[in-house]
């Protein structure tokens, strides 16, 4: 079964498209969260672009850009800038406050940022364990270079390479970069829900050499799914004009989270704690940041 999502754009100072959660699916595996930012680019002595500290807890943030740059800071007391193509991994855990930031020298050569931001939901008995944080720079990341396609392996194992970025559950995310005219076989895998989605260029998908090729236009996103069980068959892409592409998915959740603003948790009174500790500004705040993104109603 293939469901597909068309994306919700809105306006934070820059163009974000919003696949995850839809009203079609609230998440793929542990994704319960995902935008594609941009491409911008910002006026230099300006703020446009900056978010603001704000909360959260019960997830992980994974941050992964194209182009572009991003200055990250945590209530941890962690600043690192983000590069292309390196992985940024935030764990919530009960709480943390962080700002995302455009870099001045971003501003002011005109750099283009675009970018994937996702979230990956804490399974019920790891929700409350304390926050951490953990880079990973390109290097680290491994990168097949096959006859038509580049692949770079961001979470977990696929075109016989394995990821060293640490998720709380099985995790499957790859970015996949085809040539024109490229025909590339994804391997059937274990988890049970996987996704794609199409950033740019063309793409036709078949679930199996007899299938009809399905056309997916960019920014869209699609659940590969067989009624609950791990794909049983292998996925075959195609491109006629080159593309790029996130592969992604994982492990069902073994019960379904609430997601209110930035909190992910298992129990509406949860939530509500979190809102109301944020409303009191009971988190810890970000060292040498004096902003904060209030509490929505």
């Amino acid at each position: 079964m293939i469901s597909t999502i068309q994306p919700l754009e809105k306006d934070i100072g820059f163009i974000v498209r919003r696949l995850l959660p839809s009203r079609l699916l609230r998440c793929i595996g542990p994704f319960v969260f995902f935008d594609h930012m941009g491409p911008a680019t910002f006026e230099p002595e300006t703020c446009a672009g900056d978010v603001r500290p704000h909360p959260h807890i019960g997830l992980a943030t994974v941050t992964y850009l194209f182009s572009g740059a991003m200055m990250h800071r945590d209530s941890l007391g962690i600043e690192k800038r983000i590069e292309p193509e390196a992985i940024n991994l935030m764990t919530a855990g009960h709480g943390v406050t962080h700002s995302e930031r455009i870099p001045d020298d971003i501003r002011k050569s005109g750099s283009v940022l675009e970018g994937i931001q996702t979230w990956l939901a804490l399974p019920p008995d790891q929700v409350e364990h304390s926050p951490h944080f953990e880079h990973y720079p390109t290097e680290q990341l491994p990168m097949v270079e096959l006859v038509c396609a580049s692949v770079r392996v961001l979470i977990g194992h696929a075109f016989g390479v394995t990821s060293p970025v640490k998720t709380a559950s099985p995790t499957l995310y790859v970015d996949l970069q085809l040539e024109a005219g490229a025909r590339l076989t994804l391997a059937r895998q274990t988890a049970v829900e996987h996704g794609l989605y199409l950033a740019q260029g063309d793409v036709h998908i078949q679930m199996d050499e007899s299938a009809e090729p399905l056309a997916i236009e960019t920014h869209q996103m699609v659940c590969l799914q067989r009624q609950g069980q791990p794909l049983s068959d292998d996925v075959i892409i195609s491109s006629t004009d080159g593309a790029r592409l996130m592969w992604f998915g994982g492990d069902a959740l073994p019960e379904q989270p609430r997601l209110n603003w930035n909190f992910v948790a298992y129990s509406q009174q949860r939530i509500e704690q979190a809102r109301q500790d944020w409303a009191n500004d009971l988190f810890e705040p970000v060292p040498n940041e004096h902003e904060r993104i209030p509490l929505p109603d």
